[in-house]
């Protein structure tokens, strides 16, 4: 009769498998002398098996992968993790495993003693190997120093601009450092050097401003003319309120005593509003007894203060004083543009005839020094478009090579940009954004734009600015269409034509919270819209009869 006790169960042998083996303790050995790793074979069952005891000399043979756990798995010991040969501890180095009896090796038969150590992967600065050979272009070299030099950001040495530059500063010195308030008018075309001549201004004289409180606002940034007085209040300090409260506490706060505010405000047209309150209460503020508030004002038009602010200049010697920037000639573009490619070290990229031909081109028009550098910088990377895609990779000479110091020395210049580069930029880029698609292009854009955009070229050579709103658009638009007894979109449609050519780049944009009071601006020159609407026989006739 079987026992009911518990019975042994006898093991399966499993076959010989690297996944099942054991590490053996190593023996020890002197440091210096590699240790060797054996690995036992599991023996096969031939009957039941005894019961198995264990001592501290004995380790007990580990079961199947899947049913090993905690510490007889191997995969918990940590020298068995496989890591990368760069991180592979100090300890492990030196140890080999060897799988039953080591063979000799079929390349040095009778080769007496271990296999020699083999190293690992490492690092050409660990292991002394020397580097590998790197591929790189060495054309890309100049055309990469060449845009980096043609930024548009302020330069260390604004050229034709040593007048200005001391007029705003003697400006400062008079009001500022002597405390008598005041306010200046700066006006000029885009890119004539305004903000950077006073940005200029205003490092140099850092120490002698230092006992006052300068304040910078961009008017750009503001969603309504009446915002301005928030972030006045918000850079002096005061509590924010709302409305024409804060107007009341600053002209408080502006003739009590203290530090001189010199407020700098940046694209001071967009302050303008009904009434012109907002600009009237501005320039006003120098004028009142205790004043302490010195006033510097930059916008695009010439004529702001006559035309917006005529009670300014009622009473003799209360209005701004005024500077103007006029634009760029061709000489000063030329000495620009020389200056600052000549920062490049080696050959010059680009022609005298290609820079010259930029020069013209750009004063004739506009005489903006950012677009000057805006198409050589262009250009530049045309050229190296094309050279790269004409160069194969070349192996990194020593002479060529970045030295610690991390200057690059002067490359070869493979390919020059040209007149014919110039030429393309300014017709594909900056030329005409009406005649996108070439010659007959013009048949294919509709009407209603094209009498739009010749309703706000009149409208804005009548009232001499470069901002309309959406309302006075619409008011000129449909009198022009009357006149040609032509069919008229309402104002939600022309919001929509608007909104399209500003898509397209023509015209520019401004959303306010009443749709008729968004501003309307060209984004092209003026002159060269008119050029190519005069083509057409309809549109060159609501030109020439202007408005009536």
């Amino acid at each position: 009769m079987a026992s009911s006790g518990p019975q042994r169960q006898p093991t399966i042998g499993f076959p010989r498998r690297r996944s099942a083996r054991r590490l053996a303790a190593p023996p020890a050995k002197s440091p210096a002398e590699p240790t060797a790793l054996r690995l036992s074979p599991l023996p096969r069952a031939s009957g039941p098996a005894a019961p198995v005891t264990r001592s501290a000399s004995a380790q007990v043979q580990p079961l199947s992968p899947r049913k090993r756990l905690g510490d007889e798995n191997l995969c918990n010991v940590p020298r068995a993790l496989p890591c990368s040969p760069a991180k592979r501890s100090k300890e492990n180095q030196g140890r080999r495993l060897l799988f039953g009896d080591p063979p000799a090796s079929p390349e040095k038969p009778g080769s007496p003693g271990p296999a020699p150590q083999r190293r690992g992967q490492e690092t050409p600065r660990s292991s002394g190997q020397p580097p590998r050979t790197r591929l790189f272009r060495q054309e890309g070299t100049c055309y990469q120093q060449a845009k980096r030099v043609l930024h548009v950001a302020i330069p260390d040495r604004l050229h034709a601009r040593e007048r200005e530059m001391g007029v705003i500063q003697q400006f400062l010195r008079d009001h500022v450092c002597r405390r008598q308030p005041g306010s200046l008018y700066i006006s000029g075309p885009p890119g004539t050097g305004k903000t950077a001549c006073l940005s200029r201004v205003l490092r140099d004289c850092e120490d002698e401003l230092s006992g006052s409180k300068t304040i910078l606002l961009n008017c750009m940034s503001l969603r309504s003319p009446q915002r301005i007085f928030p972030a006045l209040a918000q850079q002096l300090g005061l509590p924010e309120a709302t409305g024409w409260e804060d107007a009341r506490r600053l002209e408080k706060q502006l003739t009590a005593k203290g530090p001189m505010v010199l407020l700098v405000l940046d694209e001071l047209d967009q302050l303008e509003s009904k009434g012109q309150d907002v600009l009237y209460t501005l320039f006003e503020w120098p004028r009142l007894p205790g004043s302490r508030l010195v006033l510097v004002g930059l916008a695009n038009a010439l004529d702001l203060t006559d035309r917006s602010l005529p009670r300014l200049s009622a009473r003799p010697d209360s209005g701004p004083h005024l500077l103007h920037f006029a634009p760029y000639t061709r000489d000063q573009l030329s000495t620009i543009l020389r200056e600052r490619l000549g920062q490049v070290a080696g050959d010059p990229i680009l022609d005298a005839a290609a820079l010259q031909f930029c020069a013209r081109k750009v004063s004739a028009v506009s005489g903006d020094a950012r677009k000057a550098l805006d198409i050589c910088r262009r250009a530049v990377e045309v050229v190296e478009l094309e050279v790269r895609s004409q160069t194969l990779l070349k192996p990194l000479p020593s002479a060529l090579s970045v030295c610690s110091t991390g200057d690059s020395p002067a490359s070869p210049v493979p390919k020059r940009v040209g007149l014919l580069h110039i030429s393309r930029v300014i017709s594909e880029v900056f030329g005409d954004r009406l005649a996108a698609g070439g010659r007959g292009s013009l048949d294919t854009f509709p009407l209603q734009q094209k009498v739009l955009l010749c309703s706000l070229l009149l409208l804005t050579r009548r009232l001499r600015t470069q901002e309309v709103t959406l309302g006075k658009l619409h008011d000129t638009y449909s009198k022009v269409c009357r006149q040609q007894q032509l069919p008229a979109v309402d104002q939600a449609e022309c919001l929509s034509l608007v909104t399209l050519l500003d898509s397209q780049g023509i015209l520019e944009l401004k959303k306010a919270k009443e749709a008729r009071l968004a501003k309307v601006s060209l984004k092209m020159e003026a002159a060269a819209a008119e050029r190519a609407l005069q083509d057409m026989a309809l549109v060159g006739s609501i030109l020439a009869q202007g408005l009536r």
